[in-house]
């Protein structure tokens, strides 16, 4: 399938959920009505659907309906919702491969001087998406992305200083979400070295921080978030414990939208992401401490093939988790670290 027929595949799923949003039995007949396509195209649209974690019953003589009411990503709600604007981007689409990859491709046509048509990216430019086909943590690890049930969001955030400026990123990037969801009336969440957002001793919420540039010159982060907010029921392909924001806001009777949520975490990263450019991780060292999941406990840190076990003792400024080995605390720039038994 040519990008071209499967941006149109894409479009036309989007607007058969749309159709379906309300919780409503639509039949096959009205939606091939109403997009002009066969009730063939109908059938293979939903099993796509499907394919991506939407929940679709299908009721002979009745014809589909969403296991639950679905609210669409719009970027007028989410720049309305947005105080302090800015002369930034704010693009949705709906099916992407992955918003890292789409904010380099869109990268590197600024670059080349081909933006075909767009105003050329700027600081704190975002890419939001209803689904990726191809979303991935650290280390390639794959990221599951249902269709309408998380936030998948990417930023472009541009160093001057170059790369040595963005030690620590992803920690911070952990605190502006913290930050985001108490604004929201959520309970405060706790932070997992070097980028993961838990709440319950389960993940919420991963960070993936890409670099295009070159040592020594100015350097773009392509900054990535993923955000558990409702998932289906019967997920798959998650291979650890995790929650989502409608679990825990059930006991807070709080009614989350998604165009709130992403607004929310774009204003905090836009207030945040200036003063670390000034002053690094140090203006923020305490607040992820305070957060820090792991603080004071046994763990291993794995890194490759190579497992080091100590005591967890916080971060420094550079953002390296101090590891205590044998009553020695090093800095460790690289890997991941995992409870082991005391």
């Amino acid at each position: 399938m040519t990008s071209l027929a499967k941006q149109r595949a894409n479009d036309t799923r989007t607007k058969i959920v749309a159709l379906l949003s309300d919780e409503k039995f639509v039949s096959g007949e009205a939606i091939s009505r109403t997009l002009h396509i066969t009730r063939s195209s109908v059938c293979n649209h939903i099993k796509a659907l499907n394919d991506l974690g939407l929940d679709i019953f299908s009721v002979k003589g009745r014809g589909y309906k969403l296991s639950q009411a679905l609210s669409m990503l719009d970027r007028d709600l989410i720049v309305a919702r947005i105080s302090n604007k800015k002369d930034a981007q704010i693009v949705v689409h709906n099916i992407v491969g992955s918003t890292n990859d789409l904010m380099k491709e869109r990268l590197a046509a600024d670059n080349f001087g081909d933006t075909q048509g767009q105003a050329q990216l700027s600081q704190g430019s975002t890419i939001l998406a209803e689904a990726q086909t191809q979303g991935r943590g650290r280390r390639g690890r794959k990221w599951v992305s249902p269709f309408g049930a998380s936030l998948y969001l990417t930023m472009l955030w541009r160093f001057d200083s170059g790369y040595q400026a963005m030690s620590g990123l992803s920690l911070l990037i952990g605190i502006g979400l913290k930050r985001a969801l108490i604004q929201l009336g959520l309970p405060e969440c706790k932070l997992k070295w070097p980028n993961d957002v838990y709440f319950d001793n389960k993940k919420l919420a991963g960070i993936l921080v890409e670099v295009e540039g070159q040592l020594g010159e100015a350097s773009d982060a392509i900054i990535g978030i993923g955000v558990n907010v409702n998932l289906p029921e019967g997920v798959q392909d998650i291979d650890q414990a995790f929650t989502d924001l409608s679990s825990i806001s059930k006991s807070t009777n709080l009614v989350l939208d998604r165009n709130h949520i992403a607004a929310t975490l774009i204003e905090e990263l836009w207030r945040i992401l200036p003063l670390f450019e000034q002053e690094g991780l140090s203006a923020f060292l305490d607040e992820w401490k305070e957060a820090d999941l792991f603080a004071d406990r046994n763990v291993n840190l794995v890194s490759g093939r190579f497992t080091t076990a100590g005591i967890a003792r916080g971060i420094d400024e550079s953002g390296a988790l101090l590891l205590e080995v044998d009553g020695t605390v090093k800095a460790y720039y690289g890997g991941e670290i995992s409870v082991r038994p005391a």
